[in-house]
């Protein structure tokens, strides 16, 4: 008999230990993220204490089941990479806008629900689009999101947007060391250790941030041991034509942000991304978000801080994200120990944000790194697209007299970035140039990207 195949990193369970560790690494860094679209919506229209942690732990149940679903799969539901599920910030506006405009949170479920659907059935056109992403345009999205990422990292160091001690130095002091834990703990501990470099991070910095007064466990005494949510909790979902409109807009905006950081993922792991797992990644996308129409809570897609994770610790196992699912479902159905996990200062998160998100954007400059830059106009693809992608980062403002749904995809700076880059990749590469200028590759969609180019230079140089 022939010896059985070693199985890929992606596919290898890991002990236990080693599962609930990671696991809980990967929840640690998505959890304020999580948490922030449930309250933000619901802040916005004055819900009540009581529905608002009924938000939180309905997103928390749902991450978990989405998370689940994108990691382990079942038939063509799932891209079996290790991706987090969470809810999309793209969504936010639109649905303050509905939900303070009179159609309250019905309105919202019932467009959420459409959108869901409408992902499930547009997911295998997507998965087609996947050769109008070269490494030039891959490596330029993933720099994008990484990029957009660090403002996140950056207010949570100093001590979360909107907090009164908003920049203080010990707030900023405590990221920092936080930040150095993680550095010293990958650089010196022994390999295990150094891959739950973010975990022990976050630990030390707790540990040292409860007797300095920066932590607030009191509403641990405030939340009920066990939560169950229900379907249509806040009643019937109701389908009004405007809601849906806006939803199918941020519907396209989430799958162009998916795309890129399942490509992101697919290079760290050594896994690429192809057509059918792509269309497979995407429906559970749509799946997840009709279950948060259903189950009270919003539209879903892939976590970039995740990816920045999985890069960093080279872990690429997606059991330990599905474990990572496991344990947001109990966070969900156990309120108590989701408050306990909320009690985390946000400067801690940022220090160890800081590593994680940079480390996405270094992944996107070494898929660059393969592209060739000589005698062609793909500077200038990187250039404009990176430029259009941290524009609304930098300035969130700068949008806000066009229409709703022109600021739903450029305030995106991951889509706004994203579809920059395809249309400037056809531009430059694909289309009949003028005399002299670079000729695409014959097979006309995936030129601009490979590494045969630099490595002619090279051999013409010596």
């Amino acid at each position: 008999m022939s010896p059985t195949a070693p199985a890929h990193p992606v596919d290898e369970v890991p002990p236990i230990r080693q599962l609930a560790a990671f696991g809980l690494q990967h929840v640690l860094a998505m959890y304020a993220g999580a948490v922030a679209v449930p309250l933000i919506v619901g802040g916005a229209m004055k819900l009540s204490p009581a529905d608002l942690a009924y938000l939180i732990t309905a997103d928390l149940l749902v991450c978990g089941i989405a998370t689940l679903i994108q990691c382990v799969g079942f038939w063509r539901f799932g891209v079996r990479l290790p991706i987090m599920q969470g809810c999309t910030f793209a969504a936010v506006s639109p649905m303050v806008l509905i939900g303070t405009t009179g159609g309250g949170l019905p309105a919202i479920y019932g467009s959420v629900i459409v959108a869901g659907l409408a992902i499930v059935l547009l997911a295998p056109v997507f998965g087609k689009l996947l050769r109008f992403f070269p490494p030039l345009v891959t490596g330029t999205v993933i720099l994008i999101i990484g990029i957009s990422l660090l403002p996140v990292a950056g207010n949570w160091a100093a001590g979360g947007a909107g907090s009164k001690d908003f920049g203080e130095p010990k707030n900023l002091a405590l990221a920092g060391f936080v930040l150095a834990v993680v550095l010293g703990v990958q650089r010196f501990a022994p390999a295990f250790l150094s891959r739950i470099a973010v975990l022990i991070g976050i630990a030390v910095g707790l540990a040292v941030a409860v007797p300095f007064g920066f932590t607030d466990f009191g509403g641990v005494g405030d939340s009920d041991w066990v939560g169950i949510s229900t379907p249509f909790h806040f009643g019937a979902p109701t389908f009004e034509a405007s809601a849906i409109i806006s939803m199918l807009v941020v519907a396209l905006v989430t799958m162009t942000e998916t795309t890129g950081d399942l490509i992101a993922v697919g290079e760290m792991t050594g896994r690429k991304v192809e057509p059918r797992s792509l269309s497979d990644g995407l429906r559970a996308d749509g799946l997840s978000t009709v279950l948060g129409g259903v189950f009270n809570t919003f539209p879903y897609t892939a976590y970039a801080q995740n990816v920045g994770l999985v890069g960093m610790t080279r872990v690429r196992s997606r059991w330990v994200v599905a474990a990572a699912g496991g344990i947001l479902v109990l966070l969900g159905l156990l309120p108590k120990l989701g408050a306990v996990v909320a009690a985390i200062p946000a400067p801690v998160l940022g220090g160890a944000g800081l590593v994680m998100f940079g480390t996405v954007a270094a992944s996107g400059l070494r898929t660059l790194a393969g592209v060739d830059f000589k005698d062609n106009h793909n500077l200038t693809v990187v250039a404009v697209s990176v430029a259009v992608g941290v524009l609304p980062v930098g300035v969130p403002t700068v949008y806000e007299k066009f229409p709703d749904w022109f600021q739903t995809v450029m305030n995106s700076g991951i889509s706004a970035g994203c579809l920059t880059a395809v249309v400037l990749n056809l531009l430059f590469n694909h289309l009949p140039g003028k005399a002299g200028s670079a000729v695409a590759e014959p097979d006309g969609l995936t030129g601009g990207g490979t590494e045969e180019p630099v490595e002619k230079a090279r051999e013409e140089v010596v």
